[in-house]
């Protein structure tokens, strides 16, 4: 087992994302006065959060150290991993290090936002070593479900850290090399002082299927279904999954049209920086499809998840502009739903059935082959890197805990393995390791242009409203005179239907109007907040004694 080097400076190891949930991955690694930064990524918000885009880091600490931030190393190019970059870059500006792919669909992201300066971008290679301060980074190649993927070996006078990122061994990639496990049976020969090692699929037995595995599944769609138009569903960065969709189309002499926004933006991508190859007159524009029989196409699209704004759930429901799916298209979903995200697949589905189309998803054929490393997959990282100190990354609760037992099963001692949280900081130095205090962290949630200005009790008053509705009192008054000079109206929105309910609504009004009169005659006459108050107290005592509902209430007084 390494030792740790004999050094009077402190390692910290601080996660600010991505551990007990899904996505929102960043991790930073500080020594001494130098920092860096492994991902910044996004996640998508939980059903109750009513209204929310997107959910970022909350990246306080980054802000309050970067004058010690050496820079952000970005391990591949998925949301969850480089999304909240766009955010982040607002407010510091940092070298970001990523290879060619990953940094060319940041650019592509980052055009959509408007930064107070140009990022600063640097293209690296898997074998690549960055020296930032005290702290090295090599970027190894490992596989995962989109190509240029690394991890980190993270150098620092203590010792060597690896990061993971997300990765699986796939022995047949589809383009480029198996994962480098050489260099990480090298660096464990050396010493490892800790790995951080995702835990997405720990709970899952032996190894994650190659990816050539799905495109044996998709000519054989393709080879049974020679009449069907097919319309393939899959996450717009698995580069490798689009390309042998093109493959095999061109081989069954049908023509390919790409939908969906990320899609359009990814393949684009991939395609000008060489990681795709587009067989000559295969690539069409979607608005060029109805030139073609159905048996002649291939659509490839996004939605894969059930996302409400997605290309394949308009589709479902016949809110495309292009595309109209019935009894003669096949739609494939060539992918796993991402955990909590099964209900919107399953609404999805549904809605295709319902139409007449028939859906292929993984529970019929092998369509599709995770990118992240199962439980044999994690203990040959293990073996190869012998790490003195492991800390799961990467997953919910349960994840993390399935990748302690595979640790435990491997040898490393229950006390050198930390099962951390967000914001919770450990700290190794000459004498060991410890977890010492915790910085701000959480989430922080994006609602169209604004970040952070929704928080608990915006989402609170949401969910208030989406469950029991609204009621607006409106009222003139003269308080130097104490007279109620008109109203009060009250409006009615997701409560009842006022046209059926007009005797409880004039009832509701009446009372209104007592607590508006009682309240000036008294000697709060001029207390505003007082008066406003007491009108919604008393309305909603009122209407809960009725009906058994609580809608927000909402009194706009005006003094004239």
């Amino acid at each position: 087992m390494p030792k740790v080097k004999k050094d009077k400076g402190k390692l910290r190891i601080i996660p600010l994302g991505g551990l007990h949930e899904i996505g929102k991955n960043i991790t930073l690694i500080e020594y001494e006065n130098d920092m860096v930064a492994v991902d910044c990524g996004v996640a998508f918000p939980d059903e109750d959060m009513l209204g929310v885009d997107l959910v970022i880091p909350d990246l306080t600490y980054l802000e309050q150290n970067q004058d010690k931030l050496r820079g952000i190393f970005l391990t591949h190019g998925h949301e969850d991993h480089i999304g909240a970059l766009p955010y982040a870059l607002r407010t510091i500006n940092p070298p970001v290090y990523g290879t060619k792919l990953t940094l060319g669909i940041l650019k592509n992201k980052l055009e959509e936002h408007s930064l107070p300066w140009e990022p600063d971008l640097r293209t690296v290679s898997a074998g690549t070593t960055v020296r930032v301060g005290a702290i090295n980074v090599e970027f190894i190649r490992v596989n995962h479900s989109i190509a240029d993927a690394c991890c980190l070996a993270i150098h620092t006078p203590l010792g060597t850290l690896i990061h993971t990122g997300d990765f699986k061994l796939d022995i047949t990639p589809i383009e480029g090399e198996m994962m480098n496990i050489a260099r990480l049976g090298e660096l464990g020969k050396k010493g490892v002082l800790m790995l951080m090692c995702e835990s997405t699929n720990a709970e899952r037995a032996g190894f994650a299927p190659s990816e050539k595995t799905v495109g044996a599944s998709l000519e054989y769609i393709f080879t049974k279904n020679p009449q069907k138009r097919i319309v393939i569903s899959t996450f717009s960065s698995n580069v490798h999954r689009v390309q042998q969709i093109i493959d095999i189309s061109a081989r069954h002499g049908r023509k390919v049209a790409v939908t969906g926004r990320s899609m359009l933006n990814i393949v684009g991508a991939a395609v000008e920086l060489g990681y795709m190859k587009v067989p000559k007159d295969t690539l069409i524009d979607i608005g060029d499809i109805k030139r073609y029989k159905p048996e002649q196409l291939t659509l490839v699209t996004t939605g894969s998840q059930g996302e409400p704004m997605s290309a394949l759930y308009r589709m479902a429901y016949s809110d495309h502009q292009q595309v109209t799916l019935g009894r003669n298209d096949l739609v494939v979903l060539s992918s796993h739903a991402i955990p909590g995200n099964e209900k919107l697949v399953g609404r999805v589905i549904n809605e295709l059935a319902r139409n007449g189309v028939e859906v292929l998803h993984d529970a019929a054929l092998e369509v599709h082959a995770s990118g992240h490393a199962c439980a044999e997959e994690l203990k040959l990282m293990m073996a190869l890197t012998k790490p003195r100190y492991f800390m799961p990354i990467h997953g919910e609760c349960r994840h993390m805990n399935a990748n302690r037992e595979l640790a435990l099963e491997m040898g490393i001692a229950d006390r050198n393995i930390f099962l951390s949280e967000i914001g919770r900081v450990l700290e190794i130095d000459a004498k060991g390791a410890r977890f010492a205090g915790a910085v701000p962290a959480g989430q922080v949630l994006v609602d169209g242009y604004g970040v952070g200005d929704v928080g608990n009790i915006v989402l609170r008053d949401r969910k208030h409203l989406s469950q029991d509705g609204l009621i607006v009192v409106v009222a003139t008054v003269d308080e130097e005179s104490s007279l109620l000079l008109s109203g009060p109206d009250i409006v009615s929105r997701g409560f009842v239907y006022v046209r059926e309910n007009e005797p409880l609504m004039e009832e509701a009004r009446r009372l209104v109007q007592k607590s508006i009169e009682k309240c000036l005659g008294g000697r709060q006459a001029h207390d505003r907040m007082h008066l406003k108050n007491t009108v919604r107290d008393d309305l909603s005592k009122f209407l809960y004694s009725r009906t058994g509902r609580k809608p927000m209430v909402l009194p706009v007084i005006m003094n004239i």
